[in-house]
């Protein structure tokens, strides 16, 4: 499986748009893409959904899947611990030549992250990165989740941004290893724009943040 639909965006970063794709094709696509990528393969974006499944990290803990309600579990090669996909839940997979962009893991983190951060505040939802924790928050709610893998200076996996979705799942699991943790979405704030809208917007802020052009939480404070 390869998602369809590729365009070019505003940057080399192509961008593609698939409805609801099956978690471990999708994987493979991303495995099979790094694999057999070159020095000027360009880097791309797959913006989907995932029908209901659990994704264990390579060092997630049992533990953190509560009970089985049913739903797959699928232990992937990403980092972290435990979270859930599901349709109301956008999906993004970057697949980025971080020696090409010169950007070291931490760095990746922080402008995954700002991305998200910068799309909420469009809507005037204040939200934050954690250091101890990655991902994105409001009010100590998470509403993004972030893993990726490494290998051979690239990266695959990505970002989960919850929209409209089911939440119920998250309370048969620790989300991302914590107990307790609370999660929310964009729904829940009052945002009324749909996925596809999301998903434009979205991809357009990761361009924005991997080209170094962020337009960042407090310039657009102080613009407005």
């Amino acid at each position: 499986m390869h998602p369809p639909r590729l365009e070019p965006g505003s940057s080399n970063i192509k961008i593609s748009y698939a409805g609801l794709t099956d978690y471990l094709s999708t994987w493979q696509a991303m495995k099979d893409f790094t694999g057999s990528r070159t020095k000027n393969t360009p880097d791309e974006i797959w913006l989907l959904q995932h029908p209901p499944v659990y994704t264990q990290g390579v060092a997630g803990k049992p533990e953190h899947l509560l009970h089985n309600d049913g739903i797959l579990v699928i232990r992937t090669d990403r980092g972290g611990q435990i979270t859930y996909h599901g349709p109301g839940q956008i999906v993004a997979y970057l697949l980025l030549d971080m020696r090409r962009l010169k950007l070291g893991v931490r760095e990746l983190v922080r402008k995954i992250e700002g991305a998200v951060i910068d799309l909420l505040w469009d809507y005037r939802i204040d939200a934050a990165g954690r250091t101890d924790a990655p991902g994105v928050y409001v009010d100590d709610a998470k509403i993004a989740a972030l893993g990726l893998k490494i290998k051979n200076g690239c990266c695959y996996h990505g970002l989960s941004l919850n929209v409209d979705m089911d939440l119920v799942p998250f309370a048969a699991i620790n989300p991302c290893g914590y107990s307790g943790l609370r999660v929310t979405q964009t729904r829940d704030l009052g945002v009324t724009d749909g996925l596809e809208t999301l998903c434009r917007k979205l991809a357009e802020k990761l361009q924005a943040r991997l080209a170094g052009m962020e337009n960042s939480i407090f310039q657009a404070q102080a613009d407005a």
